[in-house]
């Protein structure tokens, strides 16, 4: 996962104490009756009232729930759609028996081979690496290949593996009706490299792949290849169930997700189009969202959609010369002014209907028990009245991390600017990263930050050029430029968002449910609720848009009252816990089973 959070999960604020004066009076409370029977009414009342609070003491009954239901019950629904739990039916028992083994010790210690294995595999990736072939680095990736085929031999012996641009992984499972569409499932052979610096403070090496009893600790435990080897896992232990898929299931495993899949995940999917073409898979499934606690309830989110990406290059010149003779502001001290300037004027997010943040909000507000009542009933009303909308928007923002899962963000990441401290600089620029929100663009973001420094740049008469566009003093004498651009060509659109009344989402929630009641012996639609939400950041399904429409970025992962990211991710102390590891393994094998049987 590049350098990103997981989808949103707020923490649950503490309840307001019960005001019992907020209890609606029934009905006929406002009847005129008789005085002594109006006296037993308000007595009978009282009791039950005194009988409820002390149940409520007992944690046997919820009074706050009781009186937030007559609220939700009527609309929850309508707010937020949820799909039935889906099993196997054709293979049941395939599935059921499959359920049996992954809860065995014996498979739980394979398992656990299986990952701390690839994590005593190093493959570091590294920003600005040559093509592969020339840089040497890629080579790490030959090793690993190497450990996989050794771990999963039904998959090598029985899978079409295609290695594009040597290392991409690409396993094709041929299924008996060539005429569905098959299913993909993504994940990325890389790492982010481990500091040096930072090696004596990981409480076990960052390459031991070791197992405390209870988690498994490493680089790659958790971002990505708890993913990866999850999903051979499934696909290894149905081919020694002699499972045959009616549905094909293609795997595509790049190799340099975390610094962009500019070698990886591109080239793979430049093979999955010429071999399959254009929107040829049923669903693809990659890294990211899983499910938590939050407000009370467990929320599963899958992510829709991902933002968009832009690096905002601010460069400014002016006159050097020797620094005793100074002017009033250097070419430092004018970049400085403009980023100040930036960080003074931060993009302001809208929650806007139709975005995946804004359904997310409406699935809180409809199922979890702990949303504060003000913003439930905000939530509401919002889907019909825009004053309610704005209401809920402003309660939201308070919390920092929804608010820059809503909005487009900037982050002012590098700086540059002198040679020598007696000498002025002639040049200084910096690079302001943006994550682009669901309902914006590139263009948008570009005119944005265009007219935010019109005004400083003809206040420091300087020339101002913006994406190519000359904005000020074009033919007129300036004291220096200030010049605006795409720092590395790499500009994103925000994804297309995968559609959530399409029944692909259907089968993807059900799949969900199925495996969270698998894995505790639960029955029933609604112990776990899935909310669609979105990537912070980018996965290698940037690259994939053309494949599918629905594109899902989630792989069950057990945050518990956290995030993805608790777990260490991408920086010291990176583990996941066995029992979440084992669980994503059932999912992956209740996905494929359960695509295999589907019919839109």
């Amino acid at each position: 996962m590049a350098s990103q959070p997981q989808p949103i999960t707020m923490s649950a604020p503490k309840l307001p104490a019960y005001d019992e004066k907020q209890l609606p009076l029934p009905a006929y409370a406002s009847e005129p009756v008789p005085q002594k029977k109006g006296r037993t009414l308000v007595k009978g009342l009282v009791i039950v009232f005194a009988l409820l609070t002390c149940l409520h003491s007992l944690n046997v009954v919820n009074l706050r729930l009781c009186w937030s239901e007559g609220v939700v019950d009527a609309s929850a629904e309508a707010q937020c759609p949820q799909a039935s739990v889906v099993v196997p039916e054709k293979n049941s028992a395939l599935w059921k028996s499959l359920g049996n083994t992954f809860d065995s010790d014996t498979f739980k210690a394979r398992a656990i081979e299986w990952l701390g294995g690839a994590v005593r595999v190093p493959t570091q990736s590294y920003d600005k690496m040559g093509p592969v072939g020339e840089d040497p680095r890629w080579e790490v990736f030959g090793p690993f290949h190497d450990y996989l085929l050794k771990s999963f031999p039904l998959v090598h012996s029985t899978l079409q593996l295609t290695k594009v641009n040597t290392y991409g992984l690409v396993y094709a499972w041929k299924g008996a009706d060539e005429s569905l569409k098959p299913v993909l499932l993504a994940a990325h052979q890389d790492v982010v490299p481990v500091n040096p610096d930072t090696v004596d403070k990981w409480d076990h090496p960052p390459f031991s792949g070791h197992f405390d009893g209870k988690r498994i600790w490493g680089r790659g435990s958790s971002d990505d290849k708890s993913g990866l080897i999850g999903t051979l896992s499934a696909v290894e232990s149905l081919l020694e169930r002699g499972f045959q898929p009616t549905r094909g299931v293609v795997l595509a495993f790049g190799f340099d997700e975390e610094v962009s899949g500019l070698h990886g995940a591109s080239s793979i999917s430049e093979y999955l189009l010429s071999t399959y073409g254009e929107n040829a898979f049923l669903l693809l499934v990659d890294e990211g969202g899983g499910f938590a606690q939050e407000y009370g309830g467990v929320i599963a989110t899958p992510a829709i959609a991902e933002k968009g990406y832009l690096d905002v290059r601010v460069e400014v010149t002016s006159p050097g010369g020797h620094s005793s003779v100074p002017p009033s502001h250097t070419t430092i001290g004018i970049l400085s002014q403009l980023l100040v300037h930036y960080e003074a004027n931060p993009y302001e997010p809208r929650l806007s209907r139709g975005t995946p943040m804004y359904w997310k909000s409406q699935c809180l507000a409809a199922y979890a028990p702990g949303i504060p009542y003000k913003i439930r009933k905000a939530l509401k009303k919002a889907v019909h009245s825009d004053k309610a909308l704005r209401e809920a928007e402003k309660e939201l923002l308070k919390d920092p991390l929804l608010r820059a899962f809503i909005g487009t963000t900037q982050a002012i990441d590098l700086i540059n600017g002198g040679v020598k401290t007696n000498a002025l600089p002639e040049q200084a620029w910096a690079v302001v990263n943006h994550r682009i929100a669901t309902d914006s663009s590139v263009d948008a973001v570009k005119e944005h930050d265009t007219a935010l420094l019109k005004s400083l740049a003809q206040e420091f008469n300087l020339s101002y050029t913006a994406f190519g566009s000359q904005v000020t003093g074009e033919n007129a004498p300036a004291y220096g430029t200030l010049t605006l651009s795409d720092a590395w060509g790499a500009a994103l659109e925000p994804a297309p968002i995968s559609p959530i009344d399409a029944p692909e989402y259907a089968l993807l929630s059900g799949t969900i449910k199925a495996t969270y009641n698998a894995h505790r012996e639960l029955d029933g639609d609604d112990n776990i609720i899935v909310a669609p939400g979105i990537m912070s950041g980018n996965t290698d399904t940037r690259y994939y848009w053309a494949l599918t429409p629905h594109i899902y970025r989630y792989n069950h992962h057990n945050s518990g009252n956290g995030t993805a990211l608790s777990d260490g991710v991408h920086t010291i102390n990176e583990s996941i816990d066995a029992d979440a590891f084992l669980e994503m393994i059932k999912f992956f094998a209740t996905l494929i089973l359960n695509a295999d049987e589907f019919s839109a």
